[in-house]
């Protein structure tokens, strides 16, 4: 005899419809109650219908649940706990890392020079564009987008808005820290 492997109650017989599944070799029968069916799927049910009241996606125009307002701090942020919390935490980390690489990079394949403008007497490492990515494109296909965000952070600076292979070859990137 099976059960319902979601319920462990026992059903009294008034309650147990009966529907026979045979297998093909005809050796077992799967007996299945229709009310823990039943019941499993009203379950499954109403906690979509909750989960729909918070989507703000779905086409239910009843919200239950007032999110946050344009203006206040959590607005446009991922519920604390949540799995896209953790995934924004995680890519976050990942990213972080790749800039640091970059900086490495940099000082290791860069060449010193004197700090320009200030008058001061610091000396900074320096590298052009063309000879970074050609060191780099082994290590990841992001460069320009990792140059963006280290220069977003202030650790490198260079001129221009965006980078281009071949066209901004010779332009010169400062490690600034």
């Amino acid at each position: 005899m099976g059960t319902n492997s979601q319920s462990t109650k026992v059903m009294e017989p008034e309650d147990d419809v009966r529907a026979p599944a045979q297998l093909k070799d005809d050796t077992a029968v799967c007996i299945v109650s229709v009310k823990g069916l039943t019941d499993n799927w009203q379950k499954w049910s109403s906690e979509h219908q909750e989960y729909q009241k918070q989507n703000p996606f779905s086409h239910d125009t009843r919200p239950s649940v007032v999110g946050p307002q344009k203006g206040q701090d959590d607005y446009g942020k991922p519920l604390q706990g949540s799995m896209t919390e953790q995934r924004g935490k995680d890519a976050h980390t990942h990213i972080s890392r790749e800039v640091q690489e970059l900086c490495e990079v940099i000082r290791n394949i860069g060449e010193p020079r004197e700090k320009d403008g200030d008058g001061g007497d610091g000396r900074v490492i320096s590298v052009e564009f063309g000879k970074l990515f050609e060191h780099y494109v082994t290590i990841s296909n992001k460069l320009v987008g990792i140059l963006l965000r280290a220069r977003k952070q202030r650790l490198v600076d260079f001129e221009g808005e965006m980078l281009w292979q071949g066209k901004d070859d010779h332009v010169v990137i400062t490690l600034v820290q």
